[in-house]
């Protein structure tokens, strides 16, 4: 190799020119890797060929590379998996040596993240990036396998939550769902993984050997979406948080919906249709779209950890999966109440009006003469004419085998009364529904023509006093425990589908398997927002918020109501003192 030096010619030595070589690609790696080390999001588009980052995406990129703590709480559909995927690829790429664990409740779970990056940014054929592949050494997926290896010494691995993940090491440890992962297995196991620090070679030469200030801090990145107050994930959310606000290296952010349609990643008109489903849940798309954390609300009346730890009942009047042809029976003993809160116009575009809802509570006897609720049925109903909500009653109250009927008879509900207190017709069934009589109030029994009518409904007109009771009357079972709830809707049809009840094709049924659930986080969501004030200087008038309603919460308090009643006159009556005897002494004799 000839290098001309002052016009003259000089011969370089090949070991030289090979050293020369070697370091001008060296110190070129080291431009690269500081460039690319603090912008991410530039690996991305100039080495992986992926042109389609979203501004937010570029910053979370950016605060997973530049935090030690990073929490990302987002949306649904906002591509929290991908984004993920994509962090952990250029982790791999510019760490060499970099042991990253992805953590979820299911092997599954933490394999979708491996998954995104063979499928999508390996075999992508619109920008599948074949520098990727040539970094990527050896991919295995399975069911009881998730592996990623680099030619560089990286490597990216999946575990489950459990005991069973004892023993890993990480020097990038990413809690996928972290909220499903139980904390003492969080704390005590995979956070451990987090022992020893990446190891680059130059740390064994002087003057960086055993000099910690060259060493890597390890990096932990939760992400999920939001669940509710009372759990450990909001604790924790909450530190992130703080700690970021204090200058620490944490960062925490949460993304709701609203940015998956700016950015167009979702169109406006799903959300719409969505949100316009009957059976549409607030309180889960709070959560999981919103990233609002669900608990008490300042000024709430009911506590929510309070109610949701009363739901607990699997089974309810519509579960076919007993029996396919036949209502469940009603057990020995049980007095099952049906309620019904009156409102019959329906709600318009401008205006949320309150349904009439229907509430069936087996009420259950225990030991002590008490009765535990147990709320099994739950049915809204808008704009029915007094005829129409009357039959829906009578119906119920007969098919369900019901024992007792509590009915708002104020207003709209007087017309409802007097269609329950004569026989009707049900044209669709072609079945006789007899008469039906009030059992608390004489004046409203004399409605009744129909001689020897079942004496079986509570005549509900609500005072400020009834109603100021009814509502502490319901707060008091909730806090006491006697008062039990289906469970949640999710718990209900992970419950369906390991009993194989789901057929593709019985899209009607499955949903009436599923009402009673939804219609229960629907009544939940009522009572956290209720508010409250005291008035007259003891009497509790409960309001909703604007946009929400309290049928079901009224119809519910109205049940427990005339359960206690119920509870009360079934109660053995205390004898009445009798006048205590005395003994007579004889007057004793002092001598």
């Amino acid at each position: 190799m000839m290098k001309i030096i002052n016009n003259k010619q000089k011969i370089i030595p090949e070991k030289e020119l090979k050293e020369t070589r070697l370091n001008i690609r060296k110190a070129a790696v080291r431009r690269a890797a500081a460039f690319y080390r603090e912008n991410p999001h530039r690996l991305a588009k100039d080495y992986l060929n992926i042109q389609s980052l979203r501004t937010f995406q570029e910053i979370d990129l950016y605060a997973m590379m530049h935090h030690n703590h990073f929490m990302f709480i987002a949306a649904r559909s906002l591509g929290k998996t991908w984004l993920t995927a994509l962090f952990c690829v250029i982790r791999a790429i510019l760490y060499p040596g970099t042991k990253i664990v992805i953590a979820s409740g299911t092997k599954k779970q933490a394999n979708e993240v491996l998954e995104k990056i063979r499928d999508d940014f390996c075999m992508n054929y619109d920008w599948g990036s074949s520098n990727l592949n040539a970094e990527i050494k050896e991919v295995k997926i399975s069911a009881n396998e998730g592996l990623i290896s680099f030619h560089n010494g990286s490597w990216i691995k999946t575990v489950t939550s459990s005991d069973n993940a004892r023993g890993g090491r990480a020097n990038l440890l990413i809690l996928d769902e972290f909220r499903m992962i139980p904390k003492d297995i969080l704390d005590a196991v995979l956070r451990k993984f987090m022992g020893n620090s990446r190891s680059p070679g130059f740390l064994t030469k002087e003057p960086y050997r055993n000099n910690t200030k060259y060493l890597e801090s390890n990096v932990e990145i939760y992400m999920s979406s939001a669940w509710k107050k009372s759990h450990w994930s909001y604790l924790k959310a909450q530190t992130f948080f703080s700690n970021m606000l204090s200058g620490k290296s944490y960062f925490f952010c949460a993304l709701p919906y609203q940015l998956s349609i700016l950015e167009g990643l979702r169109k406006i008109e799903d959300v719409i249709d969505e949100m316009s489903e009957e059976d549409f849940n607030e309180m889960i798309w709070s959560m999981e779209m919103e990233c609002m954390w669900l608990g008490n609300n300042k000024g709430a009346f009911f506590n929510y950890d309070d109610i949701d730890s009363r739901r607990v009942l699997k089974d309810t009047l519509l579960d076919f999966k007993k029996d396919k042809n036949k209502r469940p029976a009603r057990p020995d003993g049980v007095r099952r109440i049906l309620s019904c809160d009156v409102a019959l116009m329906a709600s318009t575009k401008d205006k949320n009006n309150d349904a009439s809802s229907l509430i069936i509570n087996d009420a259950t006897p225990s030991k002590n003469n008490t009765f535990m609720a147990n709320v099994v049925y739950l049915k809204s109903y808008e704009g029915l004419t007094t005829d129409e909500l009357g039959l829906k009653i009578m119906k119920a109250y007969y098919d369900f085998n019901c024992t007792d009927i509590v009915l708002d008879t104020n207003g709209n509900g007087l017309g409802v009364y007097d269609f329950i207190i004569k026989d009707q017709f049900d044209k669709d069934t072609g079945k006789v529904y007899p008469a039906l009589n009030c059992c608390n109030d004489t004046e409203m029994a004399k409605r009744c023509k129909v001689k020897d009518a079942d004496k079986v409904i509570w005549s509900i007109k609500a005072t400020a006093r009834f109603n100021s009771d009814a509502a502490t009357y319901l707060r008091n079972g909730f806090k006491s425990g006697k008062i039990n709830l289906p469970i949640n809707e999710v718990e209900a049809d992970r419950k369906f589908i390991e009993q194989g009840a789901y057929k593709s094709n019985e899209y009607d049924k499955r949903h009436l398997m599923r009402e009673q659930y939804i219609q229960t986080s629907l009544l939940v969501n009522e009572l956290i927002h209720l508010q409250h004030e005291i008035k007259d200087g003891n009497k509790v008038k409960i309001d909703e918020t604007s946009s929400a309603r309290k049928d079901r919460y009224s119809s519910l308090s109205y049940n427990y109501y005339v359960m206690l009643e119920i509870e009360q006159k079934l109660k053995p009556r205390k004898p009445k003192d009798k006048k205590k005897k005395t003994m007579k002494f004889r007057k004793p004799i002092y001598k």
